[in-house]
């Protein structure tokens, strides 16, 4: 920020705080604890402690701790760490106010010295940047020192009776920042659980959310980042301003739109209408913003785009045909009715929620007595829900509430079952039960901390993994709420070999009948439980149950101490909180269904607006929360109307994810053109066009085998997608990742974060499709594609590289001998009638000796009399090429398939003369259209999404 305007706004700020302060203490004196009641908004602290005679006593929730978060004191870089700084350290970021005043007053260190108030480090230590390993942090005699001293003054005392701060105001609420925008100081007012209203500016911590079009310094003064001709600024866009104070983040909207009269040169008309609301909703937001939206898509763009991303799956040629074939008006509507039908939806989006719940083989081994079934098992449940269109809350509590038994099933029944599911071939058997228990038994997911943060994960978007250790830095979560929120989980036993108490006998039996009565354990125990289940034989499986039994059994033991004692027994029940919650659970039954209860609660914050969002995220590539499991106060929606209007009309269809997907892309955004203009070039958040993105590892792994694989091989892989990797399939299983896979960054489901999957493009991507053995040997394939392509012409397949390499250079100078004899007879003609004879007579030589090799390449050599009289005439066609043209097979027809397999378009004039010439200098067409089927699978076109 300018200087001057930085010493405007402290002297306004001065000025008006004085004349505040000075009605307050008139009407509310001086003492400690008064806030001058509900109506009355005390002054900022820097006002009332800018002389060192105020004598109002600090608060050390409010006041003193705020102000360490604001010198940085309690930051990671400081005594904020978790080693520390100089033998002396604070809760990150104030959280723990009792351990923080504990630190700060230890006798043996002097940081705070009630008797020799000036001699505490405190103070003396931020004042002399030499003494002070975090350099000079306040100044002698200013506020901040006098509001410390003051507290030591007063006795340092520690929190009392810890208030609530029920709501922190900004403002202004928003900012609008123009060409002649001048900077806006920012109000913070907190309002406490006892009435009292107070301006906390100076103890709040701001932060931007984009520097390139806002800047905000501590002082809360927000600037445009153009002020000062920052070369840098962003033409037009929003962001928010983050105000953090106690246990508040507040968000403040920052919008900059283009001017209006660069908007109205680019667009007169205005931007085009639609009935739809999502459309209504972005409209809104763009007209604010200034920005034009890009016109909709072509209809080759929006197969591939609808069938990439609602199937995963490439469309077929013919789909491709019929598709831009048809007149019909409303065919993009029958599309997306069909695809949403198809089996590839139900098999790409269980694919997805596989990565969101965490479907990890690895992490479910030895789970089940039958080995790489789990995983199976898994995506086959959620596959057929989505399939039969089960609401999605409904999808999610057979999850959460899951039991291994279905209604009414014993022991031994629920182990024939499921060692019958467990076989190749049966996992619908798996599919029918009721609820889906291996959630709960992941080898990472044993423990409550480690259930609490993938439960946040999976069903609420949020990550509070932070607030294990310490205050969420951008969220209302403590350490505390964090560890309420753990004993949830705590009770639920899904361990490999786990077992209720009235079905253990059960359990002993069957293992007794498959080791002959044996004792065995470890390795030993295993290979015979999977042999016996190879062999068809019932096996115990692990129990899924609520084990509260030791806290029953502590509460019994209490109560008789207590009778002994002669005492009426007062045992606690231990209990948790759901996020965000104050009603307490207790633990003695279990608490899934009250955590089922919240999760469908119409006001609830984050069940339904997170899944909203990830369905959102693979239609557009971006959230409108972005990370998509990062829905924190500090990262507010990018178009909170939109995300609400969806929530909102996704909750009352009953969680139809189906008609979820349906209705955002029958949204004019969502078929929007790549093509842009110069109002939304650098719009990539506001879905003003389509942003081009890489498209998902298991999507490109199919993709490819799509594009090369013959016609009957890529229809059966349709039809079935047992081979595709959308399936949850791939070579090996995904307990021995796929190479191709890995490259293009497949979701490891280590954890349940999104971050598990990369969709950035790399250096090693580009490799793999250019020069790895698996995409040449797929383009070589005797039973691919190029093969069946050409034995439709009649011509040979595809050969290895040496002997095309050796054909081409052969093709080439072939190629350039005719171009000489051409030059040659053309001039000839401009020589006198005897040297005509002459070179006559050398070209018909010349000619004799090189028709033999013409023929021996294929092509056809016309007759010398009419290469004399028209030399031009002679172009390089082979006798296969007409023969085939003649049988109704081209080249050309050839070309226009491998686009429609790769690109799902057809060739323009400019690509289709280019390959057919390619193809014809080729030595062979085989050769020519192998190497087209690499170019266009290595284009930015057949890897992205347009």
């Amino acid at each position: 920020m300018l200087p001057a305007v930085r010493d405007c706004f402290c002297l306004a700020k001065a000025m008006a705080g004085l004349s505040a302060v000075s009605l307050f203490w008139t009407v509310a004196g001086p003492a400690r604890g008064d806030f001058g009641g509900p109506s009355k908004v005390m002054p900022p602290v820097s006002v009332r402690y800018a002389s060192v005679t105020e004598m109002e006593s600090p608060d050390f929730q409010r006041h003193v701790v705020p102000l360490l978060g604001r010198l940085g004191c309690n930051g990671r870089a400081c005594h904020g760490s978790f080693q520390g700084r100089g033998g002396f350290q604070l809760s990150l970021f104030g959280y723990d106010f009792q351990a923080d005043h504990a630190a700060m007053l230890d006798p043996e260190t002097g940081r705070v010295d009630v008797d020799y108030i000036d001699e505490s480090l405190v103070l003396a230590k931020p004042i002399d940047a030499d003494m002070h390993d975090g350099g000079k942090r306040m100044d002698a005699g200013g506020w901040q020192y006098n509001l410390l001293r003051r507290w030591i003054a007063s006795g340092a005392q520690p929190q009392q009776n810890k208030q609530t701060l029920i709501e922190l105001t900004i403002e202004p609420a928003r900012i609008e920042l123009t060409s002649e925008s001048q900077p806006t100081l920012l109000k913070a007012i907190a309002k406490w659980s006892d009435g009292s209203r107070e301006d906390v500016t100076d103890l709040c911590r701001f932060s931007s959310n984009d520097d390139g079009i806002v800047t905000v310094d501590q002082d809360g003064v927000v600037a445009p980042s153009d002020i000062g001709g920052d070369a840098g600024a962003v033409l037009a866009g929003d962001t928010h301003v983050i105000v953090a104070y106690d246990q508040a983040v507040v968000p403040v909207s920052v919008v900059k739109p283009l001017p209006g009269s660069f908007a109205d040169a680019m667009n007169p008309v205005g931007p085009p209408k639609s009935d739809h609301p999502i459309d209504q909703r972005i409209a809104d937001k763009l007209t604010t913003l200034g920005i034009i939206p890009s016109s909709l898509c072509t209809d080759s763009e929006f197969i591939r785009r609808l069938s990439l991303d609602m199937t995963g799956t490439l469309p077929s040629p013919t789909e491709v045909v019929a598709f831009l074939d048809d007149p019909s008006p409303s065919k993009r509507i029958h599309l997306i009715e069909d695809l949403v039908n198809s089996p590839g939806y139900s098999a790409w989006w269980a694919t997805r929620m596989s990565d969101w719940t965490g479907n990890s083989e690895p992490q479910l081994n030895n789970t089940l007595p039958v080995r790489n079934a789990a995983s199976r098992l898994w995506y086959e449940w959620l596959r057929v829900r989505l399939e039969d269109n089960v609401p999605y809350d409904e999808i999610v509590e057979g999850i959460v509430t899951a039991s291994s038994f279905d209604e009414g099933e014993s022991y031994e029944d629920y182990c024939k079952s499921m060692t019958s599911a467990c076989q190749p071939g049966n996992e619908n058997e798996f599919a029918s039960r009721e609820s889906m228990p291996l959630y709960w038994a992941r080898r990472n997911f044993l423990k409550p901390e480690e259930r609490a943060i993938g439960f946040a994960y999976a069903f609420l978007g949020i990550r509070i993994e932070c607030a294990q250790c310490h205050k969420h830095p951008f969220d209302r979560w403590s350490k505390d709420d964090f560890d309420q929120f753990a004993k949830l989980f705590e009770n639920i036993t899904a361990r490999s070999n786990s077992i209720s108490p009235e079905n253990k006998k059960e359990r002993d039996r069957l293992l007794a009948s498959i080791t002959g009565g044996k004792k065995l354990n470890g390795g030993d125990l295993r290979k015979k439980i999977y042999k016996a289940a190879e062999n068809g034989e019932t096996v115990p499986f692990f129990e899924l149950y609520y084990n509260n039994s030791r806290l029953v059994s502590n509460r019994r033991a209490a109560a008789k101490k207590a009778q002994r004692a002669g005492k009426v027994a007062e045992v606690s029940i231990p209990t948790g909180k759901i996020l965000g919650q104050d009603d307490a659970i207790g633990l003695l039954r279990d608490p899934r269904s009250d955590l089922m209860s919240w999760l469908r609660d119409p006001n609830n914050p984050y069940f339904a607006r997170a899944i909203v969002n990830r369905v959102w995220a693979n239609y557009f590539g971006i959230g409108i929360v972005n990370p998509t499991d990062d829905m924190n106060l500090a990262n507010p929606a990018s178009n909170e109307p939109l995300l609400a209007e969806l929530t909102q009309q996704f909750v009352e269809h009953d969680y139809d994810l189906k008609w979820l997907s349906m209705f955002i892309v029958t949204s004019d955004a969502y078929q929007r053109s790549t093509i842009t203009n110069a109002t939304n070039r650098s719009d990539r958040v506001h879905f003003s066009r389509h942003v081009p993105r890489r498209l998902p590892a298991e999507v490109i792994h199919d993709a490819v085998l799509l594009a090369t694989e013959s016609s009957t091989t890529a229809s059966r892989m349709r039809e079935h997608l047992d081979d595709m990797a959308i399936a949850n399939s791939k070579p090996g299983g995904r307990n021995q990742r796929n190479y191709s896979l890995q490259v293009f960054g497949q979701s490891e489901r280590e954890t349940n974060c999104d971050c598990d999957r990369s969709d950035s493009p790399s250096l090693l991507q580009s490799l793999y499709l250019r020069n790895d053995f698996e995409v040449v040997r797929q383009l070589a394939d005797k039973d691919g594609w190029v093969a069946q392509a050409c034995q439709q012409l009649g011509v040979d397949g595809p050969s290895n590289s040496a002997s095309a390499s050796a054909s081409t250079a052969a093709k080439r100078r072939a190629e350039q001998y005719r171009r000489q004899m051409v030059d040659r007879i053309g001039r000839m003609k401009n020589y006198p009638s005897n040297r005509q004879d002459s070179m006559r007579k050398q070209i018909v030589g010349s000619f004799q000796k090189m028709s033999k090799r013409f023929e021996e390449l294929g092509y056809e050599v016309p007759p010398l009399k009419e290469l004399l009289r028209d030399p031009r005439s002679w172009t390089m066609v082979t006798a296969v090429n007409r023969r085939a043209e003649s049988d109704g097979v081209t080249v050309e027809g050839m070309v226009e398939q491998a686009y429609l397999r790769t690109l799902s378009r057809f060739p323009d004039k400019d690509e289709r003369s280019i390959a057919m010439d390619y193809i014809d200098e080729s030595p062979r067409v085989s050769d020519g259209v192998q190497s087209l089927m690499w170019a266009l699978v290595n284009t930015k076109e057949f890897i992205v999404s347009h």
